[in-house]
């Protein structure tokens, strides 16, 4: 469970929220739909990374500090190489450099990574793994604890700063974000300007199950990040507007209680 309950019955949010005075969010229907489809992640035109089309499994990684608080940058590509080799030294399935890419937002190094057989349930030995280090000149992740959902999430570097590519590092981040044991969903992606600063919402909901026998707990959350237009720090704010229970009943999701 993510957070104390609140009403299911509001269905709008005030100001605080963002330059709307008043906000419909979607009905229990809606996010029922949504959380208990097995099909359905995100909403159309969200983020999709470059490797979404890779025809194997494959592993994506971010290289981190060594406390693995949060994940490194360098606008030094040998540096950055050296980084990832190490950390590739390290880890418990190791790969064979193979190749690199980059952007202008990190660099990729590219392994095959060899699995042991006593795994026993991989169809191929070896698998591409991309092991990537951002660029400070995109973001600079220094200090962010990525295992809280609230404060410092990093600086976004590249200029000019648009409400666009504060959509795609925030779409972008969400692939490697971490909700146990939760079932997660993206209902809802928008942005915002206000103030000087961009705010991103990821309206979420989250699936949590309560028990044999019980109801899931269906809590719906708007995840903020804020964006300052001059600096371009990062802020995030984690906040649950409410929750209601309901199961998904010989595939038909409905309301429990009524």
């Amino acid at each position: 469970m993510l957070a104390g309950a609140l009403q299911s019955a509001c269905r709008t949010q005030d100001a605080a929220i963002g330059d709307m005075s008043q906000r419909e969010l979607p009905s229990d229907e809606e996010v029922m739909s949504k959380a208990y489809d097995n099909g359905y992640t995100v909403p159309d035109n969200f983020y999709v990374d470059e490797r979404a089309d890779t025809v194997v499994s494959y592993s994506l990684y971010h290289v981190k500090d060594p406390s693995i608080s949060y994940e490194l940058c360098s606008n030094d590509h040998d540096e950055a190489f050296a980084w990832e080799s190490a950390d590739n030294s390290s880890r418990s399935v190791t790969g064979v450099y193979v190749g690199e890419y980059e952007n202008d937002r990190y660099f990729e190094f590219i392994r095959d990574l060899t699995y042991p057989e006593s795994i026993g349930n991989i169809s191929s030995p070896t698998s591409p793994g991309f092991s990537r280090v951002f660029k400070c000149n995109y973001v600079n992740r220094d200090g962010v604890d990525r295992n809280l959902r609230n404060g410092y999430a990093g600086t976004l570097n590249l200029r000019p700063l648009t409400a666009g590519a504060v959509r795609d590092y925030v779409e972008y981040m969400w692939q490697f974000t971490f909700f146990w044991p939760a079932r997660k969903t993206v209902l809802e992606s928008f942005t915002e300007e206000l103030g000087g600063a961009f705010r991103h919402t990821l309206l979420l909901a989250f699936v949590n199950k309560q028990g044999f026998g019980k109801c899931d707990l269906i809590e719906v959350v708007d995840w903020v990040f804020s964006v300052d237009q001059g600096t371009g720090r990062v802020t995030k704010d984690f906040r649950l507007l409410y929750s209601f229970e309901a199961e998904n009943s010989n595939g038909t999701p409905r309301r429990c209680g009524n």
